[in-house]
């Protein structure tokens, strides 16, 4: 299995009132599995950019004060049949308004907010590796 050359996602770490947000997978790659907001990152695009666009079109939640925690490298060769490699640059950002909606009904089933611990399982690659890198940021 050939794996291609990196992709870069932008994860998005949305607070609000202690929590954060998180949703249930419905795409191809881990369905069932709950992440955080987040896509691919576009030519030109900031992190910050990128999170607030990709916040807003999947959730229709408007976030700010983008600041990136921490960056993972997710394998997803014996979890994906595409066997994808992305670099996740997570990005933490400050709920404004707004409550989430499934934009995108075909990529995610519901939203809700969750105490960090507490996020139900099973975890998309990147959050199970962004929980392990132990980076906390302000939640």
């Amino acid at each position: 299995m050939v794996v291609e050359r990196p992709r870069v996602g932008v994860g998005v770490i949305v607070k609000k009132d202690g929590k954060v947000l998180a949703g249930r997978r419905l795409s191809r790659s881990q369905p069932g599995h709950w992440h955080f907001p987040g896509g691919h990152l576009e030519g030109g695009e900031s992190f910050g950019d990128c999170a607030i666009r990709e916040t807003l079109e999947e959730t229709g939640v408007v976030v700010g004060n983008p600041r990136v925690l921490c960056v993972t490298n997710d394998l997803f060769n014996e979890l994906d049949p595409e066997a994808k490699h992305y670099v996740t640059v997570f990005v933490e950002c400050d709920w404004v308004s707004g409550e989430p909606l499934s934009r995108e009904p075909e990529k995610n089933d519901s939203w809700g907010w969750f105490e960090r611990d507490k996020i139900p399982e099973p975890h998309f690659l990147s959050l199970k590796n962004f929980l392990a890198s132990g980076v906390s940021g302000s939640v």
